[in-house]
Parts: C-alpha cells; structure tokens; sequence
C-alpha cells in the first residue's frame, strides 16, 4: 500500500556539449626542423617563423589518455551519475579537483584529432601535463594547433589553464633558444 509517498523518476535532459575554454587573441607561430608551435600573445612574430593563424583564437586543454599519450579529449560533458551532467567551467572543474572519487564518470568531447569520443575517467591521465588545442572558432572541433609553448610578456596577464599547460618565455629569443 502506498502511504501518500510517490516515487518519481524524472529523466533530466542531456545538455549540449560544452567544453572549458580560454579565448585568446594572439598568433600561432611553427619554428624549427622538426616543427615545434607556440602561442603568442601580446608579441608580434618575426620573419623566420611560419604564421599558422592569428587573430580571435580558442584555447582549450585535453586530458591525455592513459597508456596513450599521444591521445586526449577536450571534455565537453561529463556524466557523474545518474542523472548529474557537468558541461564548460563545472566539468573541468570536477575532471581536475575530483574525478577521482568517481572513476566510473563518463567523459564525452572530442579528441585531439577532431573525433567524438567518450572515455571513463579511469581511463584518463591525470598525471600528465594537459594538452593544449587552439581552435579558430568556437564550433569547430578538429584543433588547428598544438602549441607547447606560451610566448608573452612577464606583466600579460594569461588565463591560468594555459600557464599551468604550457612552458612560458617572454621573448621569441628564449623559445627559440630553448628549442
């Protein structure tokens, strides 16, 4: 006999996908043999270095899968349980502070060749630097570039996602030393 008490199930509607992202204006820059990329910002770049794009760009960071590094996804929306869904700011927020609680946590996005996906948390690295992926709008999903380093002035201020993500110079000349 049921006492009054009603049981629902009520079925949430599945947002959109929705990844974090950063929204830079700058240029992508490739120098060396073989060629190495770099994200500019704040700094116009020289002669010797091939232009990739510049202007309005998309940053966003995949998360390497494990085993393969060479592999990461961009999350674009996580399914903690039943019925929770985290999409943009939220889901990263959870993937990086406290995916681990929850290794059974589907993560859907796009991996950085530009093909959907979907990857339990388990399976992902956390322990590995994020990959960087610059994108020329913000419905695309095949990356344009895949800068591993960050080239600004020491008083720019830059997103924090892309100072953790990438090695940072303030000079051209100090990247390309480096390499």
């Amino acid at each position: 006999m049921n006492r009054g008490i009603t049981s629902r199930v009520s079925k949430s509607a599945v947002p959109q996908q929705q990844p974090a992202e950063d929204r830079v204006t700058g240029a992508i820059i490739g120098f060396g043999d073989p060629p190495r990329e770099a994200l500019l910002i704040g700094i116009d770049p020289s002669a010797e270095c091939r232009l990739i794009a510049a202007g309005d760009l998309i940053a966003r960071c995949g998360i390497r899968f494990l085993g393969k590094p060479h592999l990461s996804i961009v999350p674009g929306l996580v399914a903690v349980d039943y019925g929770t869904f985290l999409t943009g700011e939220a889901a990263w927020e959870f993937l990086t502070k406290g995916s681990n609680l929850y290794p059974r946590a589907e993560v859907f996005g796009f991996r950085n060749d530009g093909v959907e996906d979907m990857r339990y948390v388990k399976t992902l690295d956390f322990a590995l630097q994020y990959e960087v992926l610059i994108y020329d709008s913000p419905s695309a999903t095949v990356p344009i570039a895949k800068p591993t380093a960050l080239i600004a002035p020491a008083d720019h201020e830059i997103a924090p996602r892309l100072t953790q993500s990438l090695s940072r110079f303030t000079t051209l000349a100090a990247w390309e030393s480096a390499l």
